[in-house]
């Protein structure tokens, strides 16, 4: 890659949609979070945003914010995640002028050279496995295309999501992901904390 230096990211990867889920979830010891709001106004993303911004620096996480990169950038964040109906919209001059770094996510080859050329600070691959959390057009692609891509993209940190439990996680990592993305093995989980401290205690020795 043509990065001086690849940015090291914690290997436990939990998606939320509020902030007060953060404000939940990131005691337990979470050093790496996304913000995935739907269906709020831009006014009420904002406030979820900035809060979300104060509670990470608080705990020493890293944020990235979900598709929202102008509201990103105007509450002073610094990792934002765009899927590729995303980068249509982004203006992606506008985020790296503000010094933001970027995730991208992927699901064939064509998406995979396309976020390639965004020089991303870390491609993700999905859906491993079957998800229940949106209605995906792809057919899961499965342990070996994650190994695939880790090839492809060399030291570049590879994001495994969806379908991922505890249970899946070690053999998402033996394939070849750096990071692995939970969301609703945590949040539809009758006890979500210990859940999560399951899966902190789980993925730190994958940690280099």
């Amino acid at each position: 890659m043509s990065k001086a230096a690849v940015m090291k990211l914690d290997p436990f990867y939990p998606i939320f949609d509020s902030a007060d889920w953060l404000a939940r979830m990131l005691p337990l010891g979470i050093k790496l979070v996304q913000l995935r709001i739907k269906d709020k106004t831009e006014t009420e993303t904002a406030r979820e945003i900035a809060r979300a911004r104060t509670l990470c620096a608080e705990a020493d996480c890293v944020l990235v914010v979900n598709d929202y990169w102008h509201l990103a950038i105007e509450e002073g964040c610094d990792f934002v995640h765009l899927g590729q109906e995303d980068l249509d919209d982004a203006d992606l001059d506008a985020i790296r002028k503000a010094g933001m770094r970027l995730g991208i996510s992927s699901h064939d080859e064509d998406e995979l050279e396309r976020a390639l050329a965004t020089e991303p600070d870390y491609v993700a691959l999905g859906p491993v496995y079957p998800t229940i959390l949106k209605a995906m057009k792809w057919d899961p692609q499965g342990l070996d295309r994650v190994t695939q891509w880790k090839r492809r993209i060399g030291d570049l940190p590879l994001v495994g999501i969806g379908g991922i439990s505890l249970d899946r996680a070690p053999g998402v990592f033996a394939a070849g992901a750096d990071i692995v993305a939970a969301v609703t093995d945590i949040t539809l989980n009758a006890d979500p904390e210990a859940r999560a401290k399951a899966w902190i205690a789980a993925t730190r020795n994958h940690a280099g």
